[in-house]
């Protein structure tokens, strides 16, 4: 067993090499070309090129490498140069630097040694030892790293390390405009069970603490230095029984909440050490960029400061530093429980926009669109619960009943005398993770009786572009039950053109930005003329949304575009109007 486990960790510590990010600085691009087919050989695959010594370290400061390979002869910034520059920066000091270089005099040798180079290689390299000094820089890298910037107990980032990550992570969300949360999690029983229990005990609850931890957050595994988009969520260790977890890439401030009450009830639940039951209560302050401070000591502080406060309020919850992000929060936990019990309570319903022919102006199908009707807050507009649907999960349960009552009403509306009616079906993302999701389908069809040619699932661009051989396997499984697949809101996504062919798609739906000024805006012409000859040609059927004028629907007409959505016809109806409306629309 010990030897499966010390093969294991071999393993994993080769694997945390290979994801190094590795940069290369030379004015010739033949060289940094041959020296990364050699690497990528190697199995490493995160690289960072230039061959303009003059961007250099502004790009080592935004990618943060893991190791430099550096030429030192190079024209208007030298190696010498960027080399000094590296080692009086706070935060590049650490990177090793292997020097590339074709001078075999000392004296060049020495003066990059004093400046701090960490390794030297001769040109043309060659690729075994290429690939052996790397590796020995980047070991000695992650041993100092692991004593200089994790704790020692839980493996975590100690306070150093995750001030550099949230200052990284403030950067990046400067560029994006999204919002970056630190919580700050304490324990009021922590410093006595210590006392009373011993620092053993006090060790393990650390230990068990902090996996729960990570457990509570979106990505388990500790951030090394690594590529831009690879910040994630992390948790630290800052003091003796405090944490503090590092939220990145959101939308809204109040969306950490979520996380909050996800730490709050996983250490609710009783800690056992040696035989003994130990509980906790928590409490969590948070404290928000950009709304609360932009420097990463004030958010740290103000989110220590957070934490007193919600001590101040009871244990075993969590308060914002700003008194307006509380009140919202705390609407949006009291939306949340309305929609927790919005199923059950029968306050959803499904509206449905009509399909049309923009040839024959009949309707040829329908797409399902959810709406949430509460007797005690009115109506909700989706834009509002379906984001607060996606982060609690709720979005699984809420679309497994979409999908459900939208196949019951199309077969009923088909047995009334409607034949031949489409249906259109929303997944969410969440939903199309599932490693069930065709059985879900699979059964609402059985239940319903509706024949699967007469259900269309849309989903978005974002959802197939991230893991094509899942997404290639889901896909193939939700075919093979003879439905079709929509991209809807093309052209606002990735709109990259491979995945129409190597996927079995079967329908476009141009967005509506697209549409609104389509028969005014030549730009909006040309693309939407381009769109529909390019899906034509790939056996596609292109749905247009939003169409509202005439002129819109003449010009989409003459492109041949074989479905229209939009007010220009009918908005979206209640179950009660559609069929009346469809039977006039059909001449029945």
């Amino acid at each position: 067993m010990a030897e499966n486990n010390n093969a294991s960790n071999y393993n994993d510590f080769n694997q945390k090499l290979k994801d190094a990010t590795i940069m290369m600085v030379d004015d010739e691009p033949i060289n940094t070309e041959v020296l990364q087919i050699h690497l990528e050989d190697a199995g490493y695959k995160n690289f960072v090129v230039t061959d303009q010594s003059t961007q250099a370290i502004a790009l080592m400061q935004s990618s943060r490498p893991d190791v430099l390979l550096l030429d030192l002869s190079m024209p208007e910034v030298s190696g010498f140069d960027i080399l000094k520059i590296i080692r009086s920066d706070s935060n590049l000091r650490h990177i090793p630097v292997i020097i590339l270089t074709s001078a075999s005099d000392s004296e060049s040798k020495l003066k990059a040694l004093e400046l701090g180079a960490t390794d030297f290689l001769s040109k043309p390299a060659d690729p075994s030892e290429l690939a052996l000094r790397l590796r020995n820089a980047l070991t000695v890298k992650a041993y100092h790293d692991q004593l200089a910037y994790y704790d020692t107990l839980t493996g975590l980032p100690n306070r150093q390390l995750f001030l550099d990550r949230l200052d990284w992570a403030i950067k990046k969300a400067q560029r994006s405009g999204e919002s970056v949360a630190v919580l700050h999690v304490g324990f009021s029983q922590f410093n006595e069970i210590s006392v009373t229990y011993g620092h053993k005990t006090g060790d393990e609850l650390i230990k068990q603490i902090s996996e729960r931890l990570k457990a509570c957050l979106r990505n388990n595994d500790v951030v090394t230095r690594g590529r831009e988009d690879e910040i994630t969520n992390i948790p630290a260790r800052v003091s003796s029984g405090d944490f503090t977890a590092l939220l990145v890439g959101m939308e809204h401030i109040e969306s950490s909440s979520i996380v909050a009450k996800r730490i709050i009830n996983k250490m609710s639940e009783a800690f056992n050490i040696e035989g003994n039951e130990f509980f906790l209560d928590t409490s969590i302050g948070i404290a928000a960029y950009p709304v609360d401070a932009d420097e990463p000591e004030s958010l740290f502080s103000l989110a220590a400061s957070s934490n007193a406060y919600a001590q101040e309020h009871g244990m075993n919850n969590f308060q914002f530093y700003s008194d307006e992000i509380n009140a919202r929060s705390s609407e949006r936990l009291k939306l949340e429980t309305h929609l927790r019990k919005a199923i059950q309570n029968e306050e959803l319903h499904l509206f449905y926009q009509p399909k049309v022919d923009p040839n024959t102006e009949k309707v040829t199908g329908m797409e399902a669109l959810i709406r949430w009707i509460s007797p005690e807050l009115g109506f909700i507009s989706p834009a509002d619960f379906i984001p607060l649907a996606e982060e609690t999960g709720l979005i699984v349960p809420i679309g497994e009943w979409v999908l459900n009552e939208a196949c019951r009403q199309t077969k009923e509306w088909q047995q009334d005398g409607l034949d031949g009616l489409t249906i259109s079906v929303n997944v969410s993302s969440e939903q199309f993770r599932l490693q069930d999701l065709s059985q879900v389908i699979q059964k609402a069809l059985k239940r319903s009786g509706l024949d699967p040619v007469c259900l269309i699932l849309e989903i978005t661009e974002s959802m197939i572009v991230g893991n094509p051989e899942q997404t290639s396997e889901t896909l193939r499984q939700l075919k093979d039950l003879q439905l079709s697949i929509s991209i809807d809101d093309f052209g606002t996504g990735y709109s990259s053109l491979s995945y129409l062919k190597k996927f079995p798609l079967d329908e476009l739906k141009i967005d509506r930005s697209f549409i609104m000024e389509v028969d005014k805006d030549a730009d909006d012409k040309a693309i939407v003329t381009a769109i529909i000859a390019m899906s034509h040609s790939l056996g596609l059927k292109i749905v247009a949304e939003g169409v509202e004028t005439k002129p819109q629907l003449e010009f989409l007409n003459t492109l041949g575009c074989d479905q229209i959505q939009g007010f220009f016809f009918s908005k979206p109806l209640p179950k009660d109007e559609f069929p009346l409306f469809a039977a006039k629309m059909n001449k029945l």
